[in-house]
């Protein structure tokens, strides 16, 4: 009946525009009206990510929940772990709407938001008050109008620290003008060492895009490594658009879901070659078997996000569920025994 009940909600909430009914699903959570199972685990599954301990090896990609208002719920959906955000500095309105499409037919999504969000004082407070079944951590953005990007990342970093079990430099996004170009050596060094400075004792990660190739990769694995950084998320949306078939395919944006699963899962694989850095798998994550897929070409740890919009929230357990089953099968005794071992198929 729950999972009846789901579909139906799924099915309207797809009838409206994608921005509307994600803020009507963030609504619903805070309501209760989507109770889960608290955090899924079992003897494999349990790892450890720059150590943090989790129950489980997946967690919840920044940007659904931009501004902390749904913690307490989302930690309670089954995910191992969940990051929010991207907060900047001063809250910013992002870019003009519309800036999100479905992809149906790909299982995919467009997104030019644009870092909108209440900025970093409103979350900050929002994350000291939200109880959390599981670790949460913080994407770290920065202003569009900023003269000195580096230092907004620094400045929310030394913010948000008190409140959060890992924070993420997010120089990937597509939908802030000159953002990715703080990916190029020199910049990405000078960005982290200003993180890294005033980061205490959490974990810093760093979030890369998939349209970058292998000299890039191992620019950044040197400069990561370089830096201390504690992992690498691998990877954030695409501006490629080969094979997509829905009406929207041509928008301006960062593609994610399906679409994306291949092309983040190579860049992935040739990083876990480059360094040995925990890495976390994004992109195009639907099922177990992608999750498995995308832990044998390197992942330490997995995010999802848009694959919610086409299987709603009770597809954790299930992917979960299909991923301990996977690693029993192949005997695997751990998430981290099974790391990289189908590496070579994607290089």
């Amino acid at each position: 009946m729950k999972d009846l009940l789901e579909q139906a909600g799924l099915r309207v909430l797809r009838r409206i525009d994608p921005e509307t009914a994600h803020a009507l699903a963030l609504r619903a959570l805070n309501a209760g009206l989507a109770r889960g199972p608290g955090p899924v685990t079992s003897d494999r599954l349990r790892t450890d990510l720059a150590g943090i301990a989790l129950d489980n090896p997946l967690g919840l990609a920044a940007g659904f929940d931009k501004n902390a208002e749904a913690v307490p719920a989302l930690s309670r959906a089954g995910f191992g772990f969940v990051e929010v955000g991207a907060a900047t500095p001063l809250d910013q309105p992002g870019n003009p709407k519309p800036r999100l499409f479905r992809l149906t037919e790909d299982q995919g999504a467009i997104n030019r938001f644009g870092f909108n969000n209440d900025g970093m004082e409103a979350i900050a407070a929002r994350l000291a008050k939200a109880p959390a079944a599981v670790p949460v951590g913080i994407n770290l953005g920065a202003n569009k109008t900023s003269t000195d990007r580096a230092a907004d990342f620094a400045q929310v970093m030394e913010k948000m620290r008190p409140h959060v079990a890992f924070a993420t430099v997010n120089v990937s996004s597509p939908n802030t003008e000159k953002l990715r170009d703080l990916q190029g050596p020199e910049a990405l060094a000078a960005l982290l060492d200003g993180v890294m400075a005033v980061r205490g004792t959490t974990p810093v990660f760093l979030k890369i895009a998939p349209d970058l190739g292998p000299a890039e990769i191992g620019d950044i694995a040197s400069v990561a490594r370089s830096a201390g950084v504690h992992g690498i998320i691998a990877t954030n949306t695409t501006l490629a658009r080969e094979g997509l078939k829905s009406a929207h395919s041509a928008e301006a944006g960062g593609l994610s879901g399906q679409p994306v699963f291949e092309r983040s899962t190579r860049v992935l694989a040739q990083l876990s070659a480059h360094c040995d850095i925990p890495l976390i798998g994004v992109g195009g994550i639907s099922s177990g078997a992608q999750a498995y897929a995308k832990i044998r070409a390197g992942a330490s740890a997995l995010q999802l996000y848009t694959a919610l919009v086409f299987g709603g929230l009770s597809l954790v357990t299930r992917i979960l569920e299909d991923l301990d089953q996977r690693l029993a099968d192949d005997g695997f005794s751990s998430v981290a025994e099974a790391r990289g071992t189908g590496r070579d198929n994607w290089l």
